[in-house]
């Protein structure tokens, strides 16, 4: 047996967090000098949505806020926690190209696996960096559950995830560039100019775990069929996924993003949600990102296709063996 743990910018919505028995550790941003837990693990669908909508509408009121990184201690803690019963623990992270989590909790894991080497039994930590963030994160480790409750070991499960990694894409677009300019991605003149003319860059996350921009659309909604196209063109095996959809209070937009691609392919389900506070407050209100299991973390390499379909295929044929989906309410084939 082994236990699942990731800090709450794989923005995994409490509900689902709850079924799949996965384990959350809470950034707290500093708002307006407060601090403020990222994560509530009680919160319903609709109190996340609220919560979103109040956060996201302070930050454009002007709320300043200040993130940062989840201790070392504080993994250690949870992780030596987890192990009291002899079961392993696995930890995904957001990307180590875009935060310092990853390398908080790879010293803690190091410092428990070297002391439980000399144990006659001795429960490990495995640490997969996602080298991505939001949901990207959280639907691997939603998968790692379904593996988990299929019988499978730590051992067993760690290299699947692993496979799945440089496949699993993250491409959002931004409602406003001010905040990419506060995250040194934009200088402030360009930032204003691109405004001005209602510029919608389309970013996404490369295969090294970093944010890159990918493209420039005129305008929103332009920019909103571009993120649709990009998904309904390079998704693999759309009917054996989790199609993740994370909004900055931009929830319409959302549901009218979720309705396109479903006209265009037919997914497992979807998970529709508040953007994470942590990675959200860099990117900004109204920012919407979609996350989905791809040919490759490139949007290209069309020679790679047959290979990688072959292997994202055999992945989530062992996931949905068994008919195991996303807890979905009312009938519907969405988490929203």
């Amino acid at each position: 047996m082994f236990q699942i743990v990731v800090d709450s910018g794989a923005n995994i919505p409490a509900e689902l967090v709850r079924h799949y028995d996965i384990k959350v550790l809470s950034f707290v941003n500093i708002a307006n000098g407060r601090p403020l837990v990222c994560f509530d693990p009680e919160l319903s669908i609709e109190e996340e949505r609220a919560k979103g909508k109040e956060y996201y509408d302070a930050i454009r009121a002007g709320m300043t806020v200040q993130t940062g990184l989840i201790g070392c201690g504080e993994f250690e803690e949870c992780f030596r926690s987890l192990m009291e019963n002899g079961d392993d623990v696995l930890c995904l992270t957001i990307s180590s190209g875009i935060s310092g989590t990853f390398n908080a909790a790879r010293l803690a894991a190091n410092m428990i696996n070297e002391e439980n080497d000399d144990a006659e039994v001795h429960p490990c930590v495995r640490l997969i960096d996602t080298k991505n963030a939001s949901l990207a994160t959280g639907i691997l480790a939603i998968y790692a559950s379904e593996f988990r409750a299929k019988g499978m070991n730590i051992d067993e499960v760690v290299p699947l995830i692993e496979a799945m990694v440089p496949q699993i894409n993250g491409v959002f677009t931004v409602g406003d560039l001010r905040y990419l300019a506060k995250t040194g991605r934009l200088t402030g003149s360009k930032a204003l100019i691109g405004n001005l003319l209602s510029i919608k860059p389309i970013l996404r996350g490369n295969r090294d775990g970093y944010i890159v921009q990918f493209k420039k659309c005129h305008g929103r909604k332009a920019a909103l069929n571009t993120l649709i196209s990009l998904v309904c063109d390079n998704i693999v095996d759309p009917e054996g996924q989790i199609l993740g959809i994370a909004h900055a209070d931009a929830y319409e937009e959302s549901v009218y993003i979720m309705n396109e691609i479903t006209k265009k392919v037919h997914v497992r389900g979807f998970i529709n949600t508040t953007y994470d506070f942590c990675t959200g407050s860099h990117v900004g209100p109204d920012t919407i990102a979609l996350f989905f299991l791809g040919k490759d973390r490139e949007l290209g390499g069309e020679g790679l296709l047959s290979r990688a379909t072959q292997m994202v295929s055999a992945q989530l044929e062992a996931l949905c063996g068994d008919g195991r989906i996303a807890p979905v309410p009312k009938g519907s084939n969405t988490h929203a």
